[in-house]
């Protein structure tokens, strides 16, 4: 059974504040009487026999539905909630909710929402819908929907007039949510100004037309295909449509109660199903990644390209794994910082528009989360200069000569303003769902440390040298000194937990940024190995097992012996997962990272050596696994061995929409 499958079921077996929320909001579809199980064509429907079974269970199990008056009510203060409240919600304005929901909403008295697509509702010929097409007839009409509201148990809510539809997003015309694309047409991405003007037209459009027709302007927005940014969000508050609904099954995380997450049916699920998952509670998601260079996709040449990009997904698809850490940055240099981008940005080259189309084509065809992996500091050229570079010292003498890769001061706030707006372009024109912050965010015992005097110091580092210290000073009341540091370790422990906080400040804002256009993205970070390994690691890495858990949704711990130099392999390993296990909840959090390749003389590690640690890691308890790097063009590690060990043939994965 596939999460999406599970989504009801957890539901149900679960409290409702297991969930961050005061009330659940359930999603459905359509609903038919001739279902064919959960192998129907249309995924998204629900037999009449189940919704039936569905909402006697409602009942028993005492759940209380809900309308959005009295949700309203309670978010204003004018009233509490009852005990189980829950949302039920139908989408898209088929005609099923007349002639199957409504008659079952009359015989339990539950209220519910139906949200309709005004264009649908007023269309004349077909719309594509669901990879077929739909006629007027398989709609509401507008007398119905008034009925509908006269029974007083119908909230008629907004699924826009038009944006239920995919648009251009890239060059390579990937169809995506119109809502939250920054249509690409002529050579070129539509400005903001125009991309906003447009989202709220068309939400005052079918305000306007839901107003003519039924006498109410609707209160809620349900974003089509669960997809929305802030801004349009705050387009659909100014509006009047207060409560805003998506297909994610958590709350939005931008604090706002009436940003809703629901759960959304597919598959057709039974009460037997519900049965089994009552009495086998708290199965767990499983992670497996690969994480992929996206050099390897990029050619000069547009067809091997997109031969490479094929290559890929078969590989993907073919592993059935539920996540990818995707190259978004270019090293074509190969010293270790990103001097090109992978998607348009207003700082540094594009090397070429190709991370959307290739997230977007992992998503809708291999079936899995995207993560776009980025550097923390590390990004050279244009405005990007030296002095904004971390300092170090060596021997009493500050140097302007950069640790490789060349990183930027997480103190600096210029370097801070410009890693953000890369960021923030990066959320803008493309669609994935987390991000993996690389091994960049690190800061030696060293760097960032600058005192030998004025007289000694190049004058162009001054600046950048004052915002590190002015941050130590703030912290300490002075800036420490080698001798201080050296003899006085709760001194030592105190400087590296400032610049391990430094850093996870900076990743929380770069998380907010890129939230303002994908507000449910998720976050890890890597991890090197030495943090766990060694004692004093905080003082030369500003890394922190604990720290990391505390900060991000997973930790990506670099389980890599080989980078780390250790000779006893197992030794390593098994002190890796005591020291995760150590930890409340470690071992769910953490991705073990495996190396394909010794980079220390640039061989490849046996696929079959690799499958044994898998399936030995595995046996130790550890639940995620991930790999680096995923060579598809050649083929290594061997596909079928690899399946063997990272397949989520037998696992409920941290599924896609």
């Amino acid at each position: 059974m596939r999460r999406l499958h599970f989504l009801l079921l957890v539901a149900f077996m679960m409290p409702v504040s297991a969930f961050g929320l005061d009330y659940d909001i359930i999603a459905y579809h359509d609903v038919r009487d001739d279902v064919a199980g959960q192998y129907d064509a249309d995924a998204y429907a629900v037999s009449t026999i189940h919704l039936l079974a569905h909402f006697r269970w409602l009942r028993q199990a005492g759940f209380t539905p809900v309308s959005v008056d009295a949700i309203l009510d309670a978010h204003a203060g004018r009233t509490t909630l009852p005990d189980k409240p829950v949302l039920l919600t139908f989408d898209d304005g088929l005609r099923s909710f007349y002639t199957r929901v409504f008659p079952l909403l009359k015989l339990f008295d539950y209220p519910a929402v139906v949200s309709v697509v005004s264009s649908w509702i007023e269309m004349d010929g077909e719309v594509k819908y669901g990879g077929g097409t739909r006629d007027r007839d398989d709609f509401l009409t507008w007398h119905q929907l008034r009925e509908l509201q006269e029974s007083g148990l119908v909230e008629i809510g907004s699924h826009t007039h038009s944006l239920h539809q995919g648009i251009s997003g890239n060059p390579q015309g990937n169809l995506q949510p119109a809502g939250v694309t920054r249509k690409f047409s002529d050579g070129g991405y539509e400005d903001e100004g125009a991309y906003r003007e447009r989202v709220a037209a068309d939400l005052a459009t079918s305000i306007a037309t839901i107003t003519r027709e039924t006498g109410h302007a609707p209160r809620v927005i349900t974003w089509p295909y669960g997809a929305f940014n802030q801004a349009i969000a705050e387009v659909a508050d100014s509006l009047g449509m207060r409560l805003s609904l998506t297909l994610e099954p958590d709350n939005s995380r931008d604090g706002n109660l009436l940003h809703r997450g629901r759960l959304l049916i597919v598959r057709n699920p039974s009460l037997a199903d519900l049965s089994a998952e009552l009495l086998f509670p708290g199965r767990p998601n499983v992670l497996r990644v690969a994480q992929v260079d996206l050099d390897y996709v990029y050619d000069p040449d547009p067809a091997q390209q997109e031969e490479n990009l094929g290559r890929l997904l078969d590989r993907i698809k073919a592993l059935n794994i539920s996540t990818v850490f995707l190259q978004a940055f270019a090293d074509p240099d190969s010293d270790g910082a990103a001097d090109a981008l992978y998607f348009p940005n207003r700082h540094l080259p594009v090397r070429a528009d190709l991370f959307n189309r290739v997230a977007w084509q992992l998503k809708t065809r291999a079936d899995v989360r995207v993560y776009a992996w980025m550097p923390m500091l590390s990004f050279i050229g244009g405005p990007f200069v030296a002095d904004w570079r971390t300092v170090a010292r060596n021997e009493a003498v500050s140097t302007d000569k950069p640790a490789l890769p060349p990183r930027l001061s997480p103190f600096h706030d210029d370097a801070v303003r410009h890693i953000a707006e890369v960021y923030e372009d990066l959320a803008k024109y493309s669609k994935f769902d987390g991000i993996l912050f690389h091994d960049d965010g690190r800061l030696g015992a060293t760097e960032d440390f600058s005192n030998a005097g004025e007289a000694l110091r190049l004058r162009a580092l001054l600046d950048f040298s004052s915002a590190a210290e002015t941050r130590y000073r703030e912290e300490f009341g002075f800036v420490p000194t080698e001798s201080q540091l050296a003899s006085d370790p709760d001194l030592r422990r105190r400087f590296a937990a400032l610049k391990t906080r430094a850093l996870i400040d900076l990743t929380h804002l770069l998380t907010e940024r890129v939230r303002q256009q994908l507000p449910h993205i998720r976050t890890a970070r890597n991890l090197f190995a030495s943090a766990l390994l060694d004692p004093s690691a905080a003082e030369y890495l500003a890394q922190d097992f604990a720290a990391f858990q505390a900060a991000y949704d997973h930790v990506a711990l670099l389980a890599m012996p080989r980078l780390e130099g250790a000779d006893d392999h197992e030794l390593f390993f098994r002190t890796l997962v005591d020291g995760v296990s150590a930890h409340d909840g470690g071992l769910d959090q953490t991705i073990f990272e495996l190396q394909t390749v010794d980079w220390n003389d640039g061989t490849r590690i046996a696929s079959e050596a690799l499958l044994r640690t898998m399936r030995w890691l595995q046996s130790l308890g550890v639940r995620h696994i991930g790999y680096y790097p995923d060579d598809f063009i050649s083929g290594h590690p061997e596909l079928e061995t690899l399946r063997q060990g990272i397949s989520l043939a037998d696992h409920f994965r941290e599924g896609t929409q």
